[in-house]
């Protein structure tokens, strides 16, 4: 049974309980018995005294008011978004053509895993530099060499050494410079030679993490500025969310947020706040993220996402909700003003939150007050039939 169904429920049989108790139109009564009952009394129209008997039987009860933790919550939207660093766009630094791969959207790739092949001529013709680079490097270092002990005996001259080892020191540098541009389309320098040389290059995936993206086919050229594939790590991946300028203020890193989905509202994942953003866009709002505290394979960045951030007001001064009753548009509770005695006032409620009501106004008049927490339906019904009757 919902609380809201119980709560009415139970002022229901109040109700009933309190006519029950207080009315007694149209019954014959027996004057001897009425001469010995202890009779209520009505001070005026804000005060109403009960008997023993009909306190016990209306469940009055009593209690202070209290400071307690009143949480609101702050409803926002956004959506799962993944940092940089946890997402890789993967293009070729030499352009080509794809040979193949079999990658689709969704899949699931291990860092260093082949996920492509390209294909070029200008594969070879780099490998073909290299060798003749390391060739000549080989020719020039034994030249510098030789140069080098006839420059020591003056042999030859200092032009002629100098010329040996400015050629020598420019081989190694472009052979250097080749064996990088090789790494860079993922080839080991050290594993070419003259009989390994290949017109095909591998990709390899640089993260764990799945397939996002997928913008080639097999055949088609592309540069090197063209993005081939998208994979995202899901493993950091959070939540953005927009939140008006008005209510930044109230928000802190570490507070808790609880989101949804629109297409399950019923399932919550439990956030928290990492950063807030510090500039505003031209809708005055900023990007909270947060990070979610377990993660959720079917959470796909882009997501549409509704938040609740829990915002963790005073300790203001609180009645349990039973302590409150409505009537004629106004809120009131009871007080006690002495024995067996409750004098009906006014009340601002706030915010709602666990079965205890905020109190806005006049809350340090009520801060030591004793009240009545519960039966006070009976009480109101017990005091409007009073002065019906008068």
């Amino acid at each position: 049974m919902k609380p809201a169904t119980k709560t009415y429920l139970y002022k229901t049989t109040a109700l009933i309980a309190a006519l029950a108790l207080f009315s007694c139109g149209g019954k014959t009564v027996d004057k001897t018995a009425t001469k010995t009952m202890e009779k209520p009394k009505t001070e005026n129209m804000t005060t109403v005294t009960l008997t023993d008997a009909q306190i016990k039987t209306a469940g009055i009860d009593t209690g202070h008011a209290g400071n307690r933790p009143v949480a609101t919550s702050l409803k926002v939207t956004g959506a799962i978004d993944v940092p940089p660093q946890n997402m890789v766009s993967i293009s070729f630094p030499m352009g080509g053509y794809l040979k193949s791969s079999k990658l689709l959207p969704g899949m699931h790739v291990s860092r260093g895993e082949t996920i492509a092949m390209m294909e070029d001529q200008q594969f070879i013709q780099l490998q073909q530099d290299f060798l003749t680079a390391k060739a000549k490097l080989n020719f020039a270092q034994k030249d510098f060499e030789r140069q080098r002990d006839l420059n020591v005996s003056k042999a030859n001259s200092d032009k002629i050494f100098q010329q040996a080892q400015a050629d020598y020191e420019s081989q190694k540098i472009m052979v250097s410079s080749l064996a990088e541009k090789l790494r860079l389309i993922g080839m080991n320098p050290a594993k070419v030679t003259d009989g390994t040389i290949t017109r095909s290059a591998a990709i390899h995936s640089p993260i764990d993490g799945f397939v996002s993206k997928v913008n080639v086919n097999i055949g088609k050229y592309v540069n090197p500025s063209d993005v081939l594939f998208e994979i995202v790590d899901p493993r950091d991946i959070h939540l953005a969310l927009d939140v008006f300028e008005k209510d930044v203020t109230l928000l802190h890193q570490g507070q808790t947020v609880m989101a949804y989905t629109n297409s399950n509202p019923e399932k919550k994942y439990r956030c928290k706040i990492v950063l807030i953003g510090k500039d505003l866009t031209d809708q005055r709002k900023t990007v909270v993220h947060c990070h979610f505290k377990q993660y959720d394979k079917d959470l796909l960045p882009g997501t549409f996402m509704n938040a609740e951030i829990e915002i963790n007001a005073n300790r203001p001064l609180t009645l349990p909700e039973d302590a409150i009753v409505n009537y004629e548009n106004k809120s009131y509770a009871f007080k006690v003003k002495g024995k067996n005695a409750y004098e009906i006032v006014e009340i601002k409620p706030g915010i709602a939150k666990d079965g205890y009501v905020e109190l806005l106004a006049n809350s340090s008049e009520l801060r030591n007050q004793t009240f009545v927490i519960k039966g006070a339906y009976s009480l109101l019904m017990k005091m409007k039939n009073t002065g019906e009757d008068e």
